[in-house]
């Protein structure tokens, strides 16, 4: 027994040892990119370019007739005044109601074209909160720090900074050496749009012989400044996956009758009992390998006490999965996540509920189907008699690699803006325009390069949604390094 014991001693002493040499040499990746040329930037101009654009109220419903598609007309319009080298030298095409489509052919054909993507939608202003803003919402309020207004964060401001580097490096002359399109939906803020802007923009490509994009990048990931005790810096997420959508209706049937004589449980106290079979029963927890870069990234940059634990992260998989469980923003990123949000029953106060139904949204991890969902809500719900209904679905996404020549550019130009960020693949929680190009591109990418606030970021589809102006000259100067690198 002795023996056993100083082995296990031994070999713990041995592990020790090692974490400790590991931990001193678990330092940040060294860079050895070329250093990028400075970029000609016309920050005022962006900024007044934004201004008009976010003016115009192109708001998106998923009821057709209720859109102003005469605002996209205007949009459209704008564009076609503020930039016109972009329209002189670009083809553009109107696809369906008002996506547009933008051709830049590059020198040589043979190449796989590259797809910069955006949309022009904004989401409505909630009614009875107009007054609540600081500066009303289609005003594009500049006050010399923020441009204010709904869009100026999701996306007009990543539309508006797009065609801004285009118009740039055609007026120094710029030619890429493959084609390079802009593919501008008008609905990606309608969640589960059947027959999109996006989807018909790359069936429009596909009727043209382009199966096969080199590379896209679209909103997603983000740049957020870090500013804790032990670690500092810039976080760049690059969006190489989106979590799938699902809207579940679940329904319980009863004979129902008069309130004044009740039975034990009505149709909504059965249903109290599917939310918490549901709700008890969360998907199991898992760390994909684009969390495992993650934490490598980040835990490269903490101090030595620290890096200890994080160059053991892989080994210590399974505890570090149950701790960030208890966590939602991190949960969302290791399990296809379940969310109870809307019930209804009876439509008077004392009638018995004939019919009780309950919305349940799920977000998919990447290897969970929508079948899947519905498999396993019959399997923890113990009333087999329930009804089930999808409302609304959209599977999850395939991974992108993260070694790619797109990718790659993408950590370069962060890295030479910001020295000492910590570049990861992420996964994006929403949806966005890119999933309808999966079927013709492997290297789909999420990424807006606007350094903001994480108080900022949720200002989106919000009140007092605003951006910073300096974070536009960034943008700008990043979209011009991409279309010159992904572009050659």
């Amino acid at each position: 027994m002795d023996t056993i014991l100083w082995i296990v001693l031994g070999l713990l002493a041995v592990f020790l040892a090692v974490t400790a040499i590991r931990a001193a040499f678990f330092v940040p990746k060294k860079n050895n990119h070329a250093p990028l040329a400075d970029e000609s930037v016309d920050r005022e101009r962006a900024a007044r370019h934004l201004t008009g654009a976010i003016q115009i109220p192109t708001i998106s419903y998923p009821e057709k007739d209720k859109v102003d598609w005469a605002a996209f007309e205007r949009f459209h319009d704008y564009l076609r005044e503020t930039y016109p080298l972009i329209h002189k030298h670009l083809t553009r095409e109107v696809v369906a109601e008002a996506a547009l489509l933008y051709c830049w052919k590059g020198k040589n054909a043979a190449l796989k074209p590259i797809a910069l993507l955006s949309h022009q939608d904004v989401v409505p202003i909630s009614g009875g909160t107009e007054d609540d803003w600081t500066h009303p919402p289609f005003s594009g309020y500049n006050d010399g720090e923020y441009i204010w207004g709904r869009g100026a964060i999701d996306m007009k401001n990543h539309l508006i900074c797009v065609m801004e580097a285009v118009e740039t490096l055609l007026a120094e002359g710029f030619i890429p050496e493959r084609d390079v399109y802009l593919c501008f939906g008008h609905d990606e803020e309608v969640v589960g749009a059947e027959d999109s802007g996006a989807y018909r923009l790359r069936k429009l490509l596909e009727s043209r012989g382009i199966t096969e994009l080199e590379s896209t990048l679209d909103e997603g990931g983000a740049m957020l400044p870090i500013n804790t005790k032990v670690l500092g810096g810039v976080l760049a997420g690059i969006g190489i996956s989106e979590k799938g959508y699902a809207d579940f209706e679940i329904t319980v049937l009863h004979k129902g009758g008069h309130s004044a004589q009740p039975p034990d449980h009505t149709a909504l106290g059965e249903l109290a009992d599917v939310i918490k079979d549901i709700e008890k029963h969360q998907f199991k927890a898992k760390m994909l390998p684009f969390f495992s870069d993650i934490l490598d990234a980040a835990s490269r940059k903490l101090p030595y006490a620290l890096r200890l634990i994080g160059c053991n992260h892989k080994l210590l998989k399974p505890l570090l999965t149950g701790v960030l469980t208890k966590i939602p923003p991190a949960a969302s990123m290791l399990r296809t996540t379940t969310a109870c949000t809307m019930a209804k029953g009876s439509p008077a106060c004392n009638v018995l509920p004939q019919k009780a139904s309950l919305v349940v949204n799920f977000r998919l991890m990447p290897g969970t189907t929508v079948a899947d969902v519905e498999a396993h809500i019959r399997k923890v719900v113990r009333n087999k008699k329930i009804e089930i209904k999808i409302l609304k679905q959209k599977e999850a996404s395939p991974f992108s690699s993260i070694n790619s020549t797109s990718a790659d550019a993408i950590k370069q130009i962060v890295l030479h803006e910001h020295p000492d960020a910590i570049v990861a693949p992420y996964l994006v929680m929403g949806g966005t325009d890119s999933y309808f190009y999966e079927p013709i591109c492997k290297h789909v990418y999420r990424f807006s390069p606007f350094l903001v606030d994480l108080s900022l970021l949720l200002c989106a589809h919000a009140t007092n949604e605003r951006i910073p102006i300096a974070t536009l000259e960034e943008a700008v100067a990043f979209f011009k390094r991409y279309i010159r690198l992904a572009g050659k």
